[in-house]
């Protein structure tokens, strides 16, 4: 039992060691492997990805994805460099892109900085304005290296104590990461252990998004009438929230009310 409770006692400490915060929010979540083994993995991906879809260019919404995106990524690389802290995102490679998929409502973001708008989502987003909600979502998503936490999370969850070798080698050593882990760090899958902690994840994003959009000069208030439409689109169909990797929509409108005023200086400010 003494060996057992000192081998459990060691794991927890490299555990705890193996802990970050995240931007603007002071969370402290699981971070197994580096960004120097994820990113470049992550962004493989993304271009498998486009390879697999088609890629809209040259009409007004590709632009307006694009400038919109481009837009926000500098408001928040400023506010970082403000901060004195450029170069937690020196690794990031952003790139913004619209797929062909009217069916799909949807944007997610890979680890890193690489975006993927749905054709399905942009009626719901309707002008600029929606864009930059979800942009500031996707985007914060990415600051706050929930793909990173997601497959930290899935990796450990998967191959059980080998994690430790992932832990002691700095992320260098241990087996590859699964294509399905990227993808889910980019939260374009899920599976049900995850469901609790993807939605404490929606939620921050949400928080940061607000903040990073109107850090961008883009009117926050949008926020909570891009998600009513969202849930008038769903027609009532969406899933009790305590099996969706999601909040409710009426709780993400409530939350995002809730950060508002904080929101609306960062606009005050911009402006």
């Amino acid at each position: 039992m003494r060996k057992f409770a000192s081998l459990t006692f060691i794991l927890i400490a490299i555990f705890l060691i193996q802990c970050s915060s995240v931007p603007m929010s002071d969370r402290s979540q699981l971070s197994l492997i580096s960004n120097d083994k994820i990113f470049p993995m992550s962004f493989e991906q993304y271009e498998q990805v486009k390879r697999e879809s088609k890629i809209v260019t040259g009409t007004d919404e590709a632009r307006m994805v694009k400038r919109v995106g481009t837009r926000i990524q500098r408001a928040v690389e400023q506010y970082f460099n403000d901060q004195g802290q450029g170069n937690y995102l020196a690794d990031y490679q952003w790139e913004f892109n619209l797929i062909k998929n009217d069916s799909t409502v949807n944007a997610w973001c890979m680890p890193g900085g690489k975006v993927a708008f749905y054709t399905g989502i942009m009626p719901i987003c309707k002008d600029e304005l929606g864009v930059a909600v979800v942009m500031g979502h996707e985007i914060a998503h990415a600051i706050a290296n929930h793909g990173r936490e997601r497959i930290s999370q899935g990796y450990a969850a998967q191959f059980g104590l080998s994690a430790v070798s992932i832990i002691l080698t700095g992320g260098s050593g241990g087996p590859s990461i699964p294509a399905e882990l990227i993808m889910q760090g980019a939260g374009a899958a899920t599976s049900l252990g995850i469901l609790a902690f993807s939605r404490k994840h929606e939620s921050e994003a949400d928080k940061l998004g607000l903040y990073f959009m109107a850090m961008a000069g883009y009117n926050p208030q949008e926020a909570p009438k891009f998600w009513e439409r969202m849930s008038a689109n769903s027609g009532g169909e969406a899933p009790p929230e305590f099996v969706s990797t999601h909040p409710s929509h009426d709780t993400r409108i409530a939350d995002l009310k809730a950060n508002m005023p904080k929101a609306m200086e960062y606009y005050k400010a911009s402006n």
